[in-house]
Parts: structure tokens; C-alpha cells; sequence
């Protein structure tokens, strides 16, 4: 393939944004991919390279994006079982099981989730990017539960437009160390690289972070435990662990925020995404998508409700 040459002119008496423009333009273009092929380059207004999303288009400018042939994939499908939550020839919703990776990462080139898609839909190759094909958000290696896949550039920036402008409602249910200080609540709090250990987020000043927040509603009280709903309004790293610990309820099982020596004999943090609520592409109104609490942890629950 070869890369592809996309000409505009823009006419209009009142100036827009570059990357809205183009977002208008290219449908099948998610604005992230957009503002990625600005920001490297691949862009040129009247010949010149704005490098910058927001530059601002005026009356007559003629505009040029290039769109790099995409390379071949390095990926190797590995026909690893799925459980299959919804299907259609747009989207992928999947109960993605803990101790698996969503994506290729250091340290994890096979196994992950892309790979096991890209077996069962290989139609899926390089939509959204080679690396990361369909992927429109994550959950962590050993958070468990619904995860929603795009299986074409349409569908996918019809996804991660929702994302990014925060209409998708997730759901999880997190079993948590002693009581939250009220039985519902929200949590505002920034989060950000934590500077003494990179490999780890952390809550941190205002303008330091990403803004952050998460609300919490009560199901079942416990002696020492708590479980919780927990909707996230963002989607930042490790948010629910993060603010969990920000209000002295650590998730159970957690060993990186919370307690070295987990409260239970979990083998992992006792979190999962119970539910994703979103517009698929063709639809109108948003459809919510189950998946139930695994076995390990129902076991965990069965214990301490006795």
C-alpha cells in the first residue's frame, strides 16, 4: 500500500480548529489519529506544517494530510479463547479474564488480549493503530470484566469519540478494606506519574495531574470489608485503586496502593468491570453490557458472608 494524499480547502467566513476540520472531513478517522498525523507532520496548511491541533483555519486555506501506508503487522494472532459478551460486525464486547494483558507491552509480546482478538477477528488488524488494533480503553492485567473492541476505523472512532468526551458509563465492583467515610460518595482527586517510582501512579497537586473522578455507592457492609459500585466519570490509570486508597479503603488483594499482605487470600486485586454502557455504532441510545463477578472472587464473598 501507499500512502494516501487528502486535499481541502477550507471556506468558511468564521475560523475553525485544524484538527475539527479535519475531524468533519475524515469520518472514518478518530480525532486522536488526527491529532497524532498534526502533531508528526502529516499535515501542511498552504504548504507549511502547523504541527498543532488548535491552529486556526481561515477563509481559502488549503489544507493537506497524508496518511502513512500502514506497516505491515508484527503481531501474531494466537487462537486463545474468548468470552464472547456481544458480536456484531462493528464492535467486540468481551468478559476479559484476569492475568491478561490488554495489548503488547515491555515484557508482554504475546498472550495479551489483541492477540486473542486478532485470531478470532482478524479483520481487526491495524484499526486504531498496529500496535494496539481496536483498542479504545484497557483494564488492568488482573482487573477483570467488560472491555469493548472496534473492529473497523468507523466503529472505532465512533467509540473513542464517547470515550474522550466522557459519555461511556463503567461500572465496577471493587471489595475494599474497612468503610468508606460516607455509604455514597465521590472522589475528586488528580493523579499522575508518581516521581519516586515510574512505574506507578499516584495522587498528586492539582497541577501535576489529570483531573479524576470516581463515585462510590454502598452494596454490602462486612466486619472489615466493604463492597462497593464504582463509577468512574475518567479514565485515568489505576483510578479506583488510587482513590480507593486516597480515602483509607484499599482494594482488597491490592499490594501496590493498599496492604503488602492482602486482608483475604485473594491472588489479586478484588476489582472488576461489571458494566459498560455505550452507543454502538448505528444506534441512538446507549446499551449496557453485563459481565458476572468471576468465581474467585464470588468465593472471597461467600467467605466472609458466613
Amino acid at each position: 500500500m501507499s500512502d494516501q494524499s487528502l486535499k481541502f480547502v477550507f471556506e468558511e467566513d468564521t475560523s475553525q480548529r485544524l484538527d475539527k476540520f479535519l475531524v468533519e472531513r475524515i469520518p472514518e478517522l478518530s480525532r486522536s489519529r488526527i491529532v497524532a498525523l498534526i502533531k508528526n507532520g502529516h499535515v501542511t496548511v498552504e504548504g507549511e506544517i502547523p504541527h498543532k491541533a488548535g491552529f486556526s483555519l481561515t477563509n481559502g486555506a488549503r489544507v493537506e494530510l497524508v496518511i502513512p501506508a500502514a506497516e505491515p503487522s508484527s503481531l501474531i494472532p494466537e487462537a486463545v479463547p474468548l468470552d464472547m459478551v456481544f458480536e456484531n460486525d462493528d464492535v467486540l464486547v468481551i468478559n476479559k479474564k484476569a492475568g491478561m494483558v490488554v495489548h503488547p507491552s515491555a515484557g508482554h509480546s504475546s498472550g495479551t488480549l489483541v492477540h486473542a482478538v486478532l485470531a478470532h477477528a482478524p479483520e481487526i488488524e491495524g484499526v486504531g493503530g498496529e500496535k494496539r488494533p481496536g483498542i479504545v480503553h484497557r483494564l488492568d492485567k488482573d482487573t477483570s470484566g467488560t472491555i469493548i473492541l472496534a473492529k473497523n476505523d468507523r466503529a472505532h472512532r465512533w467509540l473513542s469519540d464517547q470515550f474522550q468526551d466522557r459519555q461511556v458509563g463503567k461500572a465496577y465492583l471493587a471489595l475494599v478494606d474497612g468503610a468508606p467515610p460516607t455509604p455514597k460518595g465521590r472522589v475528586e482527586a488528580p493523579i499522575g506519574r508518581d516521581p519516586s517510582h515510574r512505574q506507578r501512579m499516584a495522587i498528586t497537586p492539582t497541577h501535576k495531574g489529570r483531573d479524576s473522578v470516581s463515585e462510590y455507592f454502598t452494596l454490602e457492609g462486612f466486619d472489615k470489608h466493604t463492597l462497593l459500585e464504582v463509577r468512574i466519570l475518567t479514565g485515568r490509570t489505576h483510578q479506583i485503586r488510587l482513590h480507593m486508597a486516597f480515602i483509607k479503603c484499599p482494594v482488597v488483594g491490592d499490594t501496590v496502593y493498599g496492604r503488602r499482605q492482602p486482608s483475604l487470600p485473594v491472588e489479586r486485586q478484588f476489582l472488576h468491570a461489571q458494566r459498560l454502557s455505550i452507543i454502538i455504532p448505528g444506534e441512538h441510545s446507549q446499551r449496557s453490557f453485563e459481565a458476572p463477578l468471576p468465581e474467585d472472587l464470588e468465593e472471597i464473598l461467600t467467605t466472609i458472608r458466613r
